[in-house]
């Protein structure tokens, strides 16, 4: 099986075209705006997780956490 490589170079628009199944898991950390539509095509394309984590008030570890116990490595 392949990992899953979160870059967190990466904006949330290339991570989630990478791996589509992220978009649900990141609105139920608390990213909920990602479900609306046209909002990964417009913020989603210059916002990466860890500014949007701080954008939105979200703890960080707890969205690296989550996408780790999800099958996800984290590449700083």
């Amino acid at each position: 099986m392949d990992s899953k490589v979160i870059d967190l170079k990466k904006n949330v628009f290339e991570l989630c075209n990478e791996y589509p199944e992220l978009k649900n898991l990141l609105a139920q950390v608390g990213f909920r705006d990602i479900t609306k539509p046209g909002m990964l095509a417009t913020a989603g394309r210059f916002m990466t997780l860890p500014k949007g984590a701080n954008a939105k008030k979200i703890d960080f570890g707890k969205v690296k956490q989550s996408l780790m116990d999800h099958g996800y490595q984290i590449k700083e």
